[in-house]
């Protein structure tokens, strides 16, 4: 319940409480039930939002308080997407959309959510909105590139990412579009460009420790092998659906399917639904099982 909803904070407080009550009277942990369902996979695998640790509650507040401020909106679609509650994201930025609809921030992050869960049609609809609004624009040209390059379109997925490249605002997304972007490239059948790509090291700027498109791109490289791509520290799992899905990919280039295929089927176990590695894994079995 949000406070600026003509409900007082002490009333919403008590409501809250209310309704941990009934559930444990039900048998179902309060924390349960507040989490909705985001997406459903294919074997009907219901992943849910994590509950709100207070950010989401901040950017409410803040947003109540600039009702007429976009970036109050964004703000708030970027909170709640932080735990995973990506349909009241997308519907945090549909509103910010109603006061500004030609704003390029919203289609990109409207269309990042729409990718999150799996609604493919919108979110090509809200990139595509986004890129002839602004055809530099960093986000909306990665995002894009990921969504070709799910539904098979290598050629066009090189193109979004080699022109998103120039453009990554830090050395993380850096080393991200140089990995999407050798992979369009290798899987696009166009492997001298590929190594040409990692010969040129445009990916030299330092990336976070532990950043998993930076030890992707160590695989690629050499520098690494299946073995000692996955650290102890790469426990979350976001990380390994990411991490599995690079060797995946790597294996598939090789033309070595069998363990292609298991590094997919890892990401999708992973339980890092929201990640890009998971997402591109359950495309990738389906045109193996083809």
């Amino acid at each position: 319940m949000n406070t600026h909803e003509g409900v007082s904070a002490n009333t919403a407080r008590r409501m809250v409480a209310m309704s941990a009550v009934v559930c444990t009277l039900l048998g179902t942990p309060a924390a349960i039930a507040a989490q909705s369902v985001q997406y459903r996979s294919p074997a009907g695998i219901a992943f849910r939002s994590q509950p709100d640790t207070g950010a989401i509650a901040r950017a409410e507040a803040q947003l109540a308080a600039e009702p007429m401020n976009v970036q109050r909106y964004i703000a708030l679609g970027i909170a709640q997407s932080g735990a995973r509650q990506f349909r009241e994201a997308i519907a945090t930025f549909t509103r910010g959309l109603a006061i500004a609809p030609n704003d390029v921030m919203l289609y990109r992050w409207r269309g990042h959510r729409y990718l999150s869960v799996r609604e493919f049609d919108k979110s090509l609809s809200d990139l595509q909105r986004g890129y002839a609004l602004d055809s530099t624009n960093y986000g909306i040209l990665f995002h894009l590139g990921v969504l070709h390059f799910s539904r098979g379109e290598f050629t066009e997925a090189a193109r979004l990412f080699a022109k998103a490249q120039p453009r990554a605002p830090d050395a993380g997304e850096l080393a991200g579009s140089t990995d999407w972007l050798w992979m369009s490239l290798a899987r696009a059948g166009r492997l001298a460009e590929a190594t040409a790509l990692l010969a040129r090291r445009p990916d030299s700027l330092q990336a976070p420790p532990g950043y998993a498109y930076a030890q992707r791109l160590k695989l690629y490289r050499g520098q690494l092998n299946p073995a000692t791509l996955f650290t102890p520290a790469d426990t979350a799992d976001v990380q390994i659906a990411t991490l599995s899905y690079g060797l995946g990919n790597w294996y598939l280039v090789r033309g070595d399917t069998a363990n292609a295929r298991a590094a997919f089927e890892r990401a999708v176990k992973s339980g890092g639904w929201p990640g890009f590695g998971f997402i591109v894994s359950e495309a990738e079995l389906v045109r193996l099982r083809k």
